[in-house]
């Protein structure tokens, strides 16, 4: 295993950075908060300009063919500048699926309008009181005279008024593996999109089906291959999610670095107090080990290897770290660090969305310890 970069893994990282400090600042991340569209055009046009939309699409696809070990480093990024987009939903989950399981058909219709930025694709897969499993899709998609109807509630799904199509995990029988993919026009008659506020305030929204006519074609895959498919898409997109949870990490430690070392308590600055400097020596540590653990996640991608282990490993440990180092971060800064005014606020709400979203960490444990007992 080789962790060292190239010279061309460094320019990408300091492509995004420099990209990302010009048009995704706080400012705009602070405006997006809540807002019905979550991101601007902007910031989109400018990912599609350098290549970033179609990061792990093939070049076939018009795509610019990456890896995941490069795509971790372009999500490192994304979590450090708490960037507003909805890349990991279309960019990466949807465009997978349509790899694994899309005809040849669906993906020169699709993939290269996603690698463009012209059309955005987005997974509704969770339920109302419904877990995170395979049982959790209850959603149900009744065959009727050449057509499915799909009748049900989602929830948690992200940018999905902005969307082009929605993908549906939905049930088609009894058995477990009884979950197909299909592609949902959001403007079809019989859905319902209704905003939800989320702890992260970005942009969620509860889909209603309520009899809504899809077409054959538009499965994605065989009948009841529509788990098989998302599991093993989620193994890949949890590696950026980590990703992007050691990069949030990161910044909210160096916010927290320069507050604490500006500001002054009993007539010397903050670090200088030992239980201080220890809590930031521990969150440091916490990073550089999210960091190789999410690294070598993803170089096993990279390199066709199984992830069944270290993809939920890395999500789980990346996501705690995220979280427990905002926490220490609002303690650092005090009652301050809890207002609006503050950035603090803004890593902290977010690493516990993240923690929460595509597998928790009970449900990641599960996954680990399979891989381990079973």
């Amino acid at each position: 295993m080789d962790l060292d970069f190239s010279e061309e893994q460094q320019m990408l990282r300091e492509m995004v950075r420099a990209l990302c400090g010009e048009h995704s600042t706080i400012d705009l991340v602070r405006s997006m908060e809540n807002d019905p569209r979550g991101y601007t055009e902007e910031f989109w046009k400018k990912l599609a300009e350098v290549d970033l939309l179609g990061l792990l699409i093939p070049e076939e696809f018009s795509g610019s063919g990456m890896d995941m070990l490069d795509a971790a480093l372009v999500y490192h990024e994304f979590g450090r500048s708490l960037a507003p987009s909805p890349h990991f939903v279309s960019c990466v989950l949807a465009a997978l699926l349509l790899l694994e399981a899309g005809s040849e058909e669906q993906k020169r219709e699709w993939l290269p309008s996603i690698a463009r930025g012209d059309a955005i694709l987005s997974p509704a897969w969770l339920e109302p009181e419904n877990g995170y499993g395979p049982r959790g899709v209850q959603v149900r998609a009744i065959e009727d005279q050449g057509n499915f109807v799909l009748s049900g509630t989602k929830l948690h799904c992200l940018y999905a008024r902005s969307c082009t199509r929605l993908l549906v995990l939905a049930r088609t029988g009894e058995d477990d593996a009884a979950i197909d993919l299909f592609l949902v026009d959001p403007e079809a008659p019989g859905v319902t999109l209704e905003q939800q506020l989320s702890l992260a305030s970005d942009t969620q929204y509860r889909v209603t089906f309520d009899g809504v006519r899809v077409a054959f074609q538009d499965r994605l895959g065989s009948p009841g291959s529509g788990w098989g498919h998302w599991n093993k898409v989620m193994h890949q997109g949890i590696i950026l999610a980590a990703a992007q949870a050691v990069g949030g990490a990161e910044r909210a430690l160096e916010i927290t670095c320069e507050y604490a070392t500006d500001r002054e308590q009993f007539g010397k600055p903050l670090a200088g107090f030992q239980s201080i400097s220890h809590y930031l020596a521990d969150a440091a540590t916490l990073i550089t080990g999210g960091t190789t653990l999410v690294h070598q996640a993803a170089w096993a991608s990279s390199e066709n290897k199984e992830v069944e282990r270290l993809a939920p490993m890395a999500k789980l440990f990346a996501c705690q770290a995220y979280r427990d180092i905002t926490a220490m971060s609002l303690q650092v800064f005090g009652g301050v660090g809890f207002t609006v005014e503050y950035d603090a606020q803004l890593f902290f709400r977010r690493a516990k969305q993240l923690q929460l979203s595509w597998w928790d960490g009970a449900y990641l444990e599960e996954l680990v310890a399979a891989t381990i007992l079973d």
